[in-house]
């Protein structure tokens, strides 16, 4: 399963100041990328657990005995560390957002660039898929979700238009939700991009899961830890942010 080169690979490792006997947390693992570099780093009595909610991911596990994979997602931080005797730790990373792997498999319904069914499940096993949520979503309630989770220009007009044309015809497949979405914006892919962002973060609970999970990684931390995270666009960025400065 070929999965993208972990971003900012360098300077995530240079922030975990990782120490050869320590204990790291890659609550993101996708590719495995960024773990197998922190591995490789970590001497006999090192560890390293991983999280990933998204079953493809299996497929990349390490065959490692320093290694451990919790197919749950990271909102469960502190509880699998307990699980797996590793209370406090020396370091947290975490890559927030989709992977390469996700968006280029267009069953998974991340992609614009290809049709398939309407998903966006990071765990394709539990809760509502995109085509799901569509169907029991009130008009102001999409509003709030575009205008908030997509920064969507007039998202009045794009929800109305949704809306309308699930009514008519059940949206449940991308094409048929970016057939819609195209007359509704003059910035084509742009406004795809940021439907289609936004309809993810909802149906996941991006947001309330990065708001779990940071007091439990700080609280998870030894003295002297590091947490790291990688951000993708403004709105984890800006809470992260927040909560950093928060805590300092």
């Amino acid at each position: 399963m070929t999965y993208h080169n972990p971003v900012l690979l360098q300077e995530s490792l240079d922030l975990l100041n990782l120490r050869p006997e320590g204990t790291y947390v890659d609550v993101t693992f996708g590719g495995g990328g960024h773990s197998r570099a922190i591995l490789e780093r970590l001497g006999p009595q090192g560890r390293l657990i991983a999280f990933d909610q998204d079953p493809d991911a299996a497929a990349n596990a390490l065959d490692d005995p320093r290694f451990t994979l919790v197919p749950h997602n990271f909102e469960h931080l502190r509880r699998f560390l307990k699980l797996h005797r590793a209370p406090l730790v020396d370091g947290i990373l975490a890559d927030l957002g989709v992977s390469s792997h996700q968006f280029d498999v267009f069953d998974r319904g991340f992609s614009i660039r290809g049709d398939g069914p309407l998903d966006m499940r990071m765990n394709p096993r539990l809760g509502q898929s995109a085509a799901e949520w569509l169907n029991e979503v009130d008009e102001l309630t999409l509003v709030r979700t575009l205008a908030v989770y997509g920064e969507v220009d007039r998202p009045k007009r794009v929800a109305q238009g949704i809306l309308a044309a699930h009514a008519t015809s059940p949206i449940t497949r991308t094409q048929q939700l970016l057939d819609v979405i195209e007359p509704l914006g003059t910035r084509g892919e742009k406004l795809f991009a940021k439907v289609f962002q936004a309809l993810r973060i909802a149906v996941n609970d991006e947001m309330g899961a990065i708001e779990k999970i940071l007091p439990q990684a700080i609280n998870a931390l030894t003295l002297g830890g590091r947490l790291a995270i990688i951000s993708f666009h403004s709105l984890e960025d800006r809470l992260v942010k927040q909560y950093f400065r928060y805590e300092s």
